[in-house]
């Protein structure tokens, strides 16, 4: 197993921390600027767009796509190292490089299963980083981390379907730019509980949809939004279905799969740049004629958050090795560890950052209590803890079993 960045992914590391450095960290003040004066929580700053004019411009676009036809053409493994440098600006940088979700999730499905229609009319307007996207599929209802529970009704009536049901932290909905929703619902409940499920290509302005409202969380009114969004009598076209009927469940596995590596990637780089946050500010701060970094708790925490990192990001990549080199149904247990270990460890350390900053910590003066709440939030978003921590123990005990009856 080589980790090591090849010199495809070291070129392209080069470019984006160069990027980072000229574009993204200098215009942080501006974007909170230009959110906080337009006194609308879903405003998209102008500068995200000159942001991506310029990340396209120097071929650093689509990066997170395995395929040539639709993206970069790199692998999980190498991507893992590029993801991992977004997350230090996590609120801009996926974006301005168009490997934001959920759009990056929504593309890959849509790579994958959609028919030539919907990728002439959703998929390329995506690429391009033109609209935006929301996956519709957590109820408010029902406990959504059994994704067999979904109650959304999807019902066949001649050539079209109809929907009704009622969704939740639908992220991306509230977007300025959000037009197309992918949806999850039951075409028939009937069936065995995996095939129950399909889901539709719906646009946002189909007659029906009623965006309720957007969630906050942790008190954040993220620019994209957590929709609450009703489906009344929706009606779409059939060829609106993705795959095939009782499709559903497997392609959300397939969704997120990717979509979970990437994220444990980018906690790896908040958790880095709340490291930094917490040895500058230790450095500069003196209490009791001595300063922060001199004392022995604070040089603890550093030696603890950097051996932390490692392993969580040794784990990261090991993941993506193996979705590259067996398959995701392979490294079914290693993507399900990470999703537990990587927002644990950027918690961990991103509070002990908060805590060297003292008040100003949990203030918006810097970036950590966005951090914190973004990665505790982590903890819930593509499937809670527990049901991570489910999936490994029955693996486990099945191998264990295996190989004592192999004996």
């Amino acid at each position: 197993m080589d980790f090591a960045p090849d010199e495809t992914t070291r070129d392209y590391q080069s470019r984006l921390n160069a990027f980072m450095d000229d574009f993204v960290y200098p215009v942080e003040p501006v974007y909170h600027r230009q959110r906080a004066e337009a006194g609308d929580p879903n405003f998209h700053p102008p500068v995200l767009e000159d942001l991506k004019r310029e990340a396209r411009s120097q071929g650093l676009w689509n990066l997170f796509l395995p395929y040539d036809e639709w993206g970069a053409g790199l692998t999980n493994l190498q991507y893992a190292h590029l993801a991992e440098i977004t997350g230090r600006s996590a609120e801009i940088a996926p974006e301005a490089i168009n490997c934001n979700a959920p759009d990056t999730g929504n593309m890959e499905v849509l790579a994958l299963f959609g028919t030539d229609e919907h990728k002439e009319k959703w998929l390329k307007p995506l690429l391009d980083g033109e609209i935006a996207s929301a996956f519709c599929m957590t109820e408010p209802a029902v406990a959504s981390s059994d994704a067999t529970n979904i109650e959304m009704s999807i019902a066949s009536d001649g050539d079209d379907y109809v929907l009704n049901g009622r969704k939740w932290f639908a992220s991306n909905a509230l977007h300025a730019n959000c037009q197309v929703f992918i949806v999850m619902g039951k075409t028939d409940p009937n069936a065995e509980a995996h095939r129950q499920q399909s889901m539709l290509v719906v646009p946002k302005d189909t007659p029906g949809i009623t965006v309720v409202r957007g969630l906050p969380v942790f008190g954040y009114l993220d620019r994209e939004g957590h929709a609450e969004i009703i489906f009344d009598d929706v009606r779409v076209s059939k060829t609106a279905l993705l795959s095939g009927e009782g499709d559903g469940f497997a392609i959300s596995q397939a969704r997120l799969g990717p979509g979970r590596i990437h994220h444990c990637m980018r906690s790896i780089g908040m958790a880095e740049r709340a490291l930094d946050l917490l040895i500058d500010r230790a450095r500069e701060r003196v209490t009791f004629g001595q300063p922060l970094a001199e004392r022995a708790n604070i040089q603890d925490w550093i030696a603890e958050s950097r051996v932390e990192i490692e392993a969580t990001r040794l784990l990261v990549l090991k993941a993506a090795w193996m979705m590259d080199t067996v398959g995701n149904k392979e490294a079914a247990t290693e993507i399900a560890a990470i999703k537990v270990k990587a927002p644990n460890m950027a918690l961990t350390v991103i509070d002990r950052a908060i805590q060297v900053h003292g008040g100003g910590g949990v203030t918006d003066d810097f970036p950590l209590a966005s951090f914190y709440a973004h990665q505790r939030t982590l903890r819930l978003a593509d499937g809670p803890d527990e049901v991570h921590k489910r999936s490994i123990a029955r693996r486990e005990l099945r191998r264990r079993k295996n190989a004592r009856e192999s004996r």
